[in-house]
Parts: structure tokens; C-alpha cells; sequence
């Protein structure tokens, strides 16, 4: 990794923004890189955007904030305005494509717009408390920052109690990682405004046969 990857996320509070900057963090220094996450939890719990700021490195990273993202996620209508300044040529701007409002909004100077169907495949597909994971696995899509193997374990470290307990979690999880992972790179190159189907690359069957021994209690843990 010759520089550091920024990434900056932003999203309703209860979105899980925080809980997918955490794990992108611990998934990069077990692998050995330099990582920093800085949260900003601002008013969300009171109505407010939830934003968090990774970076990950070979070297040393100097400041602890940044001007300008290599990746920048919004997750909400609200977001999308917050994340605006963070947008530069060479940004990619993951959004969720059925956010309702804001699609006029998107940044127009990011080097790649890439809306995907977070929300829609974890309701279809999953279940709707393991969309930050999908969202997780599309920035590792969007970036190789840290590799599929990794992130399993950072998951596994944070919500292992919550396996123990109903271990068919960890397969829901983990289908949920990876089905993000394929959002991504299934779509055209950088250059392209790109709103990824819900069909594409899907493994819907499997994955809602395991929804259906899935309780309905938090599947991600610590979401905010």
C-alpha cells in the first residue's frame, strides 16, 4: 500500500457507521497496518449524522483527519449533504440507491458515483440488522484496504459472544460481508455513475434460508 486509504463515513444514527469504522480499524492492525479511526458521534442519537474517519496505512499516518476521501459512504439523505466537502476527483462515493430525495445532491465532481442496494439486499437476502455489514464488505470491494480473511475475524472478534449464542449469526454475517464485497466489484470501472441491481451477483436463496433461523434481536451489536 504505497499511501494511505481515507475513508469517511456518514449515516443515521443506528446505521452502524461506527461499528463498520471499528472493524475496518481492527481488521487492519491485526493484519499489521497502521489504522486510525476517528468518530465523530456529533447529536445522532439525537437526531444528527454519524460520521467516523479510517485510515489505513503501511506507514506511519500523520494527521488525524483529512480534507478529502479516497472512499466516502453516505448512508442517508442527510449524509449525503454532510459528506459533500469530502469529495474530491478521485473519490468514491458509495451511496445507498434507494435513499429517496438526494439523488440530485450526489457530488458531481467524485471521480466514481457507485449507488448500491445495501438496504434492498439485506431485507431480501438477510436481514435488515446486517446491512452495515454489507456496506462493510463494499468498501473492502471499493478499496482491497484489508483482505475478505481479515474482516471475517474482525467480525468474529466483535460479535463472537452474539455467535456463541446463535451461531447461524456468524453464516448471515459473513454472507452479508461477502455479498458486499460482490456489489462492488461487479460494477463498470471509475469514470461511470453506476446503480448496482439487487440481482447481481445474488445468492438470495441460501441466505434467507439461514434468515429464517435468525432471531430478532441485534445481528451487528453496538450499531450507532
Amino acid at each position: 500500500m504505497s499511501k494511505a486509504i481515507k475513508i469517511m463515513l456518514a449515516g443515521e444514527g443506528g446505521q452502524g457507521v461506527q461499528s463498520v469504522a471499528e472493524i475496518l480499524a481492527e481488521a487492519a492492525n491485526e493484519e499489521g497496518r497502521q489504522a486510525l479511526y476517528i468518530p465523530n458521534f456529533g447529536v445522532e442519537q439525537r437526531g444528527g449524522v454519524s460520521l467516523a474517519f479510517v485510515q489505513i496505512s503501511d506507514d506511519p499516518i500523520g494527521s488525524p483527519k483529512f480534507q478529502t476521501g479516497d472512499v466516502v459512504v453516505a448512508l442517508s439523505d442527510r449524509a449525503v449533504y454532510r459528506t459533500r466537502q469530502y469529495v474530491g476527483p478521485e473519490t468514491t462515493y458509495i451511496y445507498d440507491s434507494g435513499m429517496q430525495g438526494a439523488e440530485g445532491e450526489l457530488p458531481e465532481n467524485a471521480g466514481r458515483l457507485l449507488g448500491i442496494p445495501a438496504i434492498e439486499v439485506a431485507k431480501k437476502e438477510f436481514h435488515p440488522r446486517v446491512f452495515n455489514i454489507v456496506i462493510l464488505g463494499a468498501i473492502i470491494g471499493a478499496t482491497d484496504a484489508i483482505t475478505l480473511k481479515q474482516a471475517r475475524a474482525a467480525v468474529e472478534k466483535k460479535l463472537g459472544y452474539k455467535f456463541a449464542k446463535e451461531p447461524s449469526l456468524r453464516d448471515l454475517n459473513f454472507a452479508a460481508l461477502e455479498r458486499g464485497v460482490g456489489l462492488v466489484r461487479t460494477s463498470p470501472e471509475p469514470g461511470v455513475a453506476t446503480r448496482v441491481n439487487a440481482d447481481s451477483d445474488g445468492a438470495g436463496g441460501k441466505a434467507r434460508a439461514a434468515e429464517s433461523h435468525v432471531s430478532s434481536h441485534s445481528l451487528t451489536g453496538g450499531q450507532s
